[in-house]
C-alpha cells in the first residue's frame, strides 16, 4: 500500500491530481489524507482525518510514503525505515506562505535522507518503481553525544 499526506494545514489539489492519475499504473492500493479538497479524485482511497493511531496504523502498513515537505513526515518515515518521496509545495502556486518546502527537499535529497520529486514526470517515475528502499534512518531519541553537548551548553 502508498500512503500519501499532505498536512493538516492547507489543500494540495496539485499532488493529488497527480497521484490520482498515476494510481490505475500502480497494482496496489494507494491511501490518501486529505484536506479541504474539492478535487475529485477516482483512482485513490482518501481520508479527509485521521486520528494519531488511526494515522500511525496507516503508516506503519505502508509499503511507500509520498508527502508534501513537512517535517514530521518525514522524520516519522526516517525513524520507522519507510522510503519517503517528497513533492514540496511552492509558494508561487499557492499552495504555501513561503518556499521553505522547496529548502527543505533540496536539503534532505542532498543528505540523501529521501527521495524528491519536483514535478509529475518525477513523482511517476519514483512510485512506479518498486524497489525503492528507504535511504536513510534516524532513532526516535536524541543521541549521547548531542545530549551530553546539550548538558554542557546549558550547564
Amino acid at each position: 500500500m502508498i500512503f500519501c499526506t499532505i498536512g493538516t494545514q492547507a489543500p494540495f489539489d496539485r499532488m493529488l491530481k497527480i497521484i490520482d492519475e498515476i494510481a490505475p499504473l500502480i497494482d496496489e492500493e494507494v491511501i490518501a489524507q486529505v484536506y479541504k479538497t474539492d478535487v475529485k479524485l477516482k483512482n485513490i482511497r482518501t481520508v479527509d482525518f485521521l486520528s494519531p493511531t488511526e494515522f500511525n496504523e496507516i503508516f506503519n502498513s505502508a509499503r511507500l510514503i509520498v508527502a508534501h515537505a513537512g517535517m514530521g513526515t518525514i522524520i516519522s518515515a526516517l525513524v520507522r525505515q519507510k522510503p519517503i518521496i517528497i513533492f514540496p509545495r511552492i509558494a508561487s502556486l499557492g499552495e504555501h506562505r513561503n518556499e521553505h518546502q522547496l529548502a527543505t527537499a533540496e536539503k534532505m535529497k542532498a543528505l540523501g535522507y529521501v527521495y524528491v520529486a519536483q514535478n509529475a514526470d518525477e513523482l511517476k517515475d519514483l512510485i512506479l518503481k518498486k524497489d525503492l528502499v528507504p535511504l536513510h534512518k534516524i532513532k526516535d531519541y536524541a543521541s549521547e553525544s548531542l545530549i551530553n553537548e546539550l548538558k554542557s551548553v546549558i550547564g
